[in-house]
């Protein structure tokens, strides 16, 4: 059977890709040798999502009487019903995959696809059984995984991967976290919200080493405020598992620490999935371990395509949906915008919450602006009170010559949902005052972000 575009892989970049593309009237397929949706919809953003909520939940109910409401007898965490309520909304969203497949009449090829010549895609399915398809255009979006280290290596039972995290058969008593990147940091907040004692290990001297410094520190305070211990600095040399409990050596900056725990959770990044699709065969052309692309996801080789973690920028979901999006209305011969990335949102679901967009104060100066900057702190905030989530800040960073935004960084509670007023002010290249003239409802989280702006022109009235 032939095609205008098949599409390896169903995640976030894949699938969206595929029915764009359909909508542009290309006949499409999409192979996958997994569930529809791919890692994100399955075993990553939703399902953590999910389990997020549980421990959020869990929270409030532990902390009920400081909002007047008394609930008698023990509060305890039903990990396994979390666990099941997480894996029930994950395939409910595969599912919802599935009828926007059937809905734009995209064929599903079930099975492990791999390119074999100039057009075609040859997709083997789980009984050995192996069909060749024929495409004008092949689209590889095939994600990654967990990345392991040589000295971390996953065993899946004492030293896990973030897959391996949302689906353990009980809550474990302890656990060292191995980075705090998004992925740490969110099994971290939710594992120490149950109860599980946590120590959370960084090589680099902050938590969330990619956020502006000032939400990183607010970050490692409240994190230790939960009840976690934070080791920023300090390095996860070896672990031995064959005793009942792991023994960790931790390297710091004092020297070596010993740490016993019933998991070592590894979260220190994650590697493309290059292996086996046909790219070395074909010539496809790589830069730095992922596949080399250009402003709209072509490789060197005609009519093949590249988008989401195995291409160079930010493993995200929206990032990758965005790609496939771009790719596939240039393949349509629409005219498309090659996507700014230096105005992609970035999110940390960890309670404070964490957003951000554009350039850190940090890297604003070092790219030769003079800048303006703006805090407005939610212990000032009316809603922030009233919701009993009073820690963060939104920060702003603007351009002392024209007034540009340059960034946008939030840490607090529900953050994640304003960030999205950032990007579209960055992308209108909206100012300073512009955003200050924005009349904001009062009384929302949503006000600091003019209340920052504000700050930053000597302008606040609530600080």
């Amino acid at each position: 059977m032939s095609y205008d575009l098949i599409v390896i892989g169903s995640g976030p970049g894949g699938y969206v890709a595929a029915i764009r593309a359909s909508q542009l009237g290309m006949k499409t397929a999409v192979v996958e040798k997994a569930e529809l949706g791919g890692v994100c919809l399955n075993w990553g953003c939703i399902p953590t999502k999910s389990l997020l909520k549980s421990a959020q939940v869990f929270d409030y109910t532990k902390n009920a009487a400081n909002y007047g409401v008394k609930i008698d007898g023990d509060i305890k965490p039903d990990f396994e019903a979390m666990v099941g309520r997480s894996r029930e909304v994950a395939n409910g969203m595969s599912k919802g995959i599935e009828f926007l497949f059937k809905k734009n009449k995209i064929d599903v090829l079930n099975g492990f696809g791999k390119i074999v010549d100039k057009g075609k895609v040859e997709v083997a399915g789980d009984k050995g059984k192996k069909e060749v398809y024929e495409a004008k255009n092949i689209m590889l979006a095939t994600g990654a995984r967990s990345k392991e280290l040589p000295n971390l290596k996953q065993d899946g039972e004492k030293i896990i991967g973030y897959r391996k995290a949302m689906t353990l058969e009980k809550q474990p008593e302890s656990m060292v976290v191995v980075g705090s990147g998004a992925i740490g940091a969110e099994f971290a907040y939710f594992y120490a919200t149950l109860g599980t004692k946590v120590t959370l290990v960084e090589f680099l001297p902050n938590v969330l080493p990619n956020e502006d410094e000032e939400v990183s520190k607010q970050m490692a305070r409240s994190f230790k405020k939960a009840g976690m211990k934070v080791m920023t600095n300090s390095s996860v040399e070896k672990v031995d598992t064959s005793g009942k409990k792991c023994k960790v050596t931790i390297k710091t900056k004092k020297g070596e620490e010993q740490h016993e725990a019933d998991i070592v959770l590894s979260a220190v990044g994650i590697a493309p999935n290059l292996e086996g699709i046909g790219i070395e065969e074909m010539g496809v052309e790589l830069e730095n371990g992922k596949v080399k692309v250009d402003e709209f996801y072509r490789t060197n080789i005609e009519g093949v395509y590249a988008i989401g973690d195995i291409v160079h920028g930010p493993a995200l979901a929206h990032v990758a949906s965005a790609e496939g999006i771009c790719a596939v209305e240039k393949i349509a011969g629409e005219n498309p915008q090659p996507i700014d990335y230096g105005n992609l949102p970035g999110n940390t679901y960890t309670m404070p919450e964490v957003a951000s967009v554009g350039m850190t104060e940090k890297q604003a100066k070092e790219a030769g602006y003079e800048v303006r900057v703006g805090k407005f702190p939610f212990t000032a905030s009316g809603k922030a009170s009233a919701a009993g989530h009073k820690d963060g800040f939104v920060k702003l960073v603007f351009d002392k010559k024209y007034g540009e935004l340059l960034g946008g960084h939030m840490i607090g509670q529900n953050v994640t949902e304003m960030i999205a007023e950032l990007v579209v002010a960055k992308k209108l290249e909206t100012t300073g005052h512009e955003i200050i003239k924005s009349v904001h409802p009062h009384p929302t989280m949503s006000e600091a972000v003019m209340e920052a702006a504000a700050a930053a022109y000597d302008e606040v009235i609530h600080i």
